[in-house]
């Protein structure tokens, strides 16, 4: 139970709605659930909660237009051009069961419709905040969206778990809840595995936990929990607590407040700066770096990036992009924003820093990423504690 204090200390949250939940497999509302779900948010509002809804849903919603009830019932995958021709014929249809749904609460909804480029470029991401805490100043409840009829398949969150979470950081939100068709995380595969136990709190996430995770298994989520567990990476490196839990009852959020099984991610007591934390979390790098092991043990003690460290490059990157550090092993272990483009790089990697301006004919900075421009992985860091 002290897991729910997570949840009854917060004051700012961000729900997650999955299409599965949302949206029947016929492509028809759960109209009882969604009242259901309005009632709880409306709770949540009564007790001073800010609310911000992630909502799925706008495929589901459209794609027995596109390709048909029988194919539909037969869980038919779609193609990206359908996908997003589904998604411009169901985002209407989404938005206006909400604002419905949430209009017999006396609360009114707005619309936000997100890209990877809002959240991955900077500027952008602090617009896209600041009309979120405008609504919410107003008293307003987002209801977010991936814009899949514009995303392609190389740019897109591609699912709403990781958009979440963004959405969390991005107005510092103290807890983020998802709702799901599971009812949190477990050891192993609890429809394969009848050893499998549950796990109420994660304090730490490691590499075990990041192993536990499996496939979506519904046609319409395009997630599971290996999108869940990066989403709780996310959130809780920028202090915001998150809990998986199962959606599928009538009233989930008060069965979540009332003590409901789930499992609950502990925020990061230390949360990253608002700078990092937005490095932290940006979801496609332009490009990877290769690191040594000396290298390596001083990106996890809080040292930048030198040129002498770097073994390999790969991708074609610019300089401000972000790009991933993988250590020897090709394990990620760091991400930050790069002062040299790739192909400055490949010149300079494994050179002195007195050597590039020599090699390159100037020399910017001294630092291929500087630490104030970089975020080393928390799965990194307990690795490095267990060597040392």
């Amino acid at each position: 139970m002290a897991a729910l204090t997570y949840l009854t200390s917060a004051r700012r949250i961000v729900v997650k709605v999955g299409s599965a939940l949302l949206v029947n497999t016929d492509g028809t509302l759960r109209a009882t659930w969604l009242d259901g779900l309005a009632h709880d948010l409306a709770g949540l509002k009564r007790r001073g909660y800010d609310i911000v809804i992630v909502s799925s849903g706008a495929i589901a919603f459209g794609r027995n237009m596109i390709i048909g009830a029988d194919q539909q019932r037969n869980n038919a995958r779609l193609s990206l051009a359908e996908k997003q021709a589904a998604a411009a014929i169901g985002q209407i249809r989404l938005n206006t069961e909400w604002q419905q749904a949430m209009a017999k609460h006396d609360m009114t909804t707005a619309q936000i419709l997100l890209s990877p480029d809002d959240t991955e470029t900077r500027r952008k991401h602090l617009n896209a905040r600041a009309t979120l805490i405008t609504l919410l100043e107003h008293q307003i409840v987002p209801v977010v969206n991936e814009n899949d009829t514009v995303a392609t398949a190389e740019i897109r969150y591609g699912d709403n778990d990781r958009l979440a979470a963004r959405v969390a950081q991005m107005i510092s939100a103290d807890a983020l809840i998802l709702l799901s068709d599971v009812d949190g995380l477990y050891s192993g595969d609890p429809n394969s595995d009848n050893t499998a136990t549950h796990i109420p709190e994660v304090t730490n996430m490691t590499s075990d936990i990041m192993a536990m995770a499996g496939p979506a298994r519904h046609a319409f989520s395009s997630g599971g929990m290996i999108t869940k567990l990066e989403a709780a990476r996310i959130a809780t490196s920028a202090g915001c607590h998150m809990a998986i839990c199962h959606g599928g009852d009538d009233h989930p959020i008060q069965q979540l407040y009332d003590g409901g099984i789930a499992t609950w991610f502990r925020a990061n007591s230390q949360p990253l700066q608002a700078r990092k934390t937005w490095i932290d979390g940006g979801l496609t790098p332009k490009g990877t770096i290769m690191v040594d092991d000396g290298a390596s043990l001083a990106l996890s003690r809080g040292k930048s990036l030198l040129a002498a460290g770097i073994t390999a490059v790969t991708g074609d990157f610019d300089k401000g992009d972000l790009i991933a550090i993988t250590d020897q092993s090709n394990a990620t272990i760091a991400r930050g924003l790069t002062r040299y483009s790739a192909s400055d790089i490949q010149l300079i990697k494994g050179h002195n820093s007195g050597e590039i301006e020599t090699i390159l004919g100037y020399r910017d900075h001294d630092e291929v990423i500087h630490a104030d421009d970089l975020v080393v992985d928390a799965v990194a860091r307990q690795s490095q504690k267990k060597d040392m």
